[in-house]
């Protein structure tokens, strides 16, 4: 289970990055901090997770819920995603894409049942 929280973190954080047309090269830096204080990711691994996401295709929905499933109640965790994810938002230019996924992410993992 861990694998795949960690490949749904990742996929997050790359998805600002490729919706953006970022510098891959310039935004792999912040990208390998995050998934290495989280993750023990190392450099190496976190780069190849963010080239392997920026070729690939994916289910974000399907990642978000991985995440919403393996964070349950967890409110700390869900709140330093929310952070990590601003991190990389704010790392360079801002669109209203990325705001919207922000908004998406935020009310999905903190919505009220």
């Amino acid at each position: 289970m861990q694998k795949k929280i960690k490949e749904s973190v990742a996929t997050l954080l790359a998805h600002i990055i490729k919706v953006d047309k970022r510098d891959i090269e310039k935004e792999a830096p912040l990208f390998c901090d995050i998934l290495g204080q989280d993750f023990e990711c190392s450099e190496v691994e976190s780069k190849a997770f963010l080239k392997d996401i920026m070729d690939t295709e994916y289910d974000l929905d399907q990642h978000i819920q991985i995440i919403k499933m393996a964070l349950r109640e967890d409110k700390i965790s869900k709140y330093h995603l929310m952070e990590q994810l601003n991190h990389i938002i704010y790392s360079d230019k801002i669109t209203p894409e990325d705001y919207a996924f922000f908004e998406k992410l935020k009310n999905e993992l903190f919505e009220s049942h």
